[in-house]
């Protein structure tokens, strides 16, 4: 199985990169491939840029990447109770080429944060969402606190009860 995975964080320290390479990591014989979506450059969306440029190279990219995979693990990072700009400007971009972004294919949605509301917001916007653009979440999870569960040294997260939370859930893509 191949799986896509990315923190849906244009940070060059993204926790949300972290926790799904981490999750990914724990699929039994899987093919990951960890995206940086800092790589798909794309201008701000707009009516008027789209009239102008087309489609942006850089959604295209995204979603010839997006293609490969037979499953996804994305962990939603979360500003101010939402999607991060930068995420949210190369999604829609994606979706003016494709609307069905991820092609039904089955996906475990994550999200942490530093703080104790675990980007719970984001996540649950993510998930309501999904339906709309061929998103076929299976499993989901909100991790808060994340620098108190997880040791960034050894790319896992050390708190026995969430560590069985995020392999029960990932296990989800293998059903």
């Amino acid at each position: 199985m191949k799986v896509i995975a990315f923190g849906a964080s244009t940070s060059s320290t993204s926790i949300n990169k972290a926790l799904a390479t981490y999750a990914a990591g724990l699929i039994d014989g899987a093919d990951v491939q960890v995206l940086d979506i800092s790589q798909y450059s794309v201008p701000m969306f707009s009516e008027d840029v789209e009239k102008e440029i087309g489609q942006a190279e850089g959604a295209q990219a995204f979603l010839n990447d997006l293609a490969q995979a037979d499953a996804f693990v994305i962990s939603f990072a979360e500003h101010n109770g939402h999607h991060p700009a930068a995420y949210k400007n190369l999604f829609d971009w994606a979706t003016r080429i494709d609307r069905n972004v991820f092609k039904d294919k089955p996906a475990v949605y994550l999200a942490t944060s530093p703080g104790p509301g675990g980007a719970k917001s984001v996540l649950a916007a993510a998930i309501g969402s999904a339906p709309f653009f061929g998103g076929n979440v299976k499993a989901s999870l909100s991790i808060a606190s994340f620098y108190d569960n997880f040791d960034q040294e050894l790319g896992k997260v050390t708190n026995p009860e969430l560590a069985a939370q995020v392999q029960e859930v990932v296990a989800q893509l293998a059903k």
